[in-house]
């Protein structure tokens, strides 16, 4: 089947990268429809498939937490509703009725260990994970496992998720406003230029797992430098320890590398910048975006 001829179907059309799929599939004149049912509700989902007769499925749909992964400590039966129940709904569905089914999931579902230290080598796709210190990340990482069963469903690891605005849910807005930060390299990614990656991996019917993010990590420090260059001359910032870390959060967070080879290799006409090289490019243009929208210079964040 032709590209122009496929259908898409959107979950999560008022999550933040579910509002950044609609504006790419608009832009791309893709023929897309925007699902209305909670991924949890079985008969809702399957009636809106038939309905719509999607050749692919995009599931941006999940819970995350408001303000940020502590709240799903205290709401463990909302977080599996959505998290593991609607993900296994929709990819059983997807299965069942052979539509590609396209996950943004999480890859924030490990931490450096003796095997996989800071430098060295990034987990790969195979890697059972290994972080369970969040409820989120626990039921990111079952619902994982238990995707692996559905051969129409590609699981995409996202982490850290970058734009070029100061959006809230974007991780510069959030390191930004905190007054101290932990500086450890990170996989990263840069939705501006990967958000387009993964339609062109749905177009070509992807299955599996892949670690979807720019190549490389890059740590807090690096990031508020960039940020410090092109957007805040002014701004500042001091770090603190893990354990400090630790003291104030409800919940563990998350310290990893991807190994980014599957990505790359599968995609060989497809470039995908070096994750430095990327944020680079996100600075440039977030700086023009706020000059754009009157953000820059007056009115730009600031820490409570």
């Amino acid at each position: 089947m032709s590209a122009d001829k496929n259908v898409y179907l959107l979950f999560g059309k008022n999550g933040w990268i579910g509002g950044k799929l609609i504006e790419l599939l608009t832009a791309q004149g893709k023929t897309f429809h925007l699902a209305e049912s909670r991924t949890y509700n079985r008969e809702s989902v399957v009636a809106e498939i038939e309905k719509f007769k999607p050749t692919h499925v995009l599931n941006a749909a999940g819970v995350t937490g408001r303000p940020n992964v502590d709240w799903c400590e205290d709401h463990k039966p909302e977080t599996v509703r959505t998290n593991v129940i609607g993900c296994l709904n929709v990819a059983d569905i997807c299965a069942e009725k052979g539509i590609n089914h396209l996950l943004y999931a999480t890859g924030c579902i490990f931490e450096y260990d003796d095997a996989h230290q800071i430098g060295g080598q990034g987990f790969l796709e195979t890697d059972a994970p290994n972080f369970h210190k969040s409820y989120y990340s626990h039921t990111k990482a079952m619902v994982e496992d238990m995707l692996a069963v559905f051969p129409t469903t590609c699981t995409l690891r996202v982490r850290m998720p970058i734009s070029d605005d100061l959006s809230p849910r974007n991780f510069v807005t959030k390191i930004v406003k905190y007054d101290r930060v932990v500086d450890v390299p990170n996989s990263m990614t840069v939705l501006t230029e990967l958000l387009p990656v993964s339609l062109i991996m749905a177009e070509r019917n992807f299955t599996g797992i892949y670690n979807f993010c720019n190549p490389g990590a890059i740590s807090h420090n690096e990031v508020l430098a960039l940020y410090k260059k092109y957007v805040d001359p002014s701004y500042t910032w001091s770090n603190f320890t893990l354990d400090e870390q630790a003291q104030i959060l409800k919940a563990g967070r998350s310290n990893n590398t991807l190994d980014h080879t599957k990505l790359t290799s599968a995609l060989p006409d497809v470039p995908i910048d070096e994750i430095h090289v990327a944020m680079e490019k996100v600075f440039q243009r977030m700086r023009a975006n706020l000059e754009k929208e009157g953000i820059w210079p007056d009115n730009l964040p600031k820490r409570a």
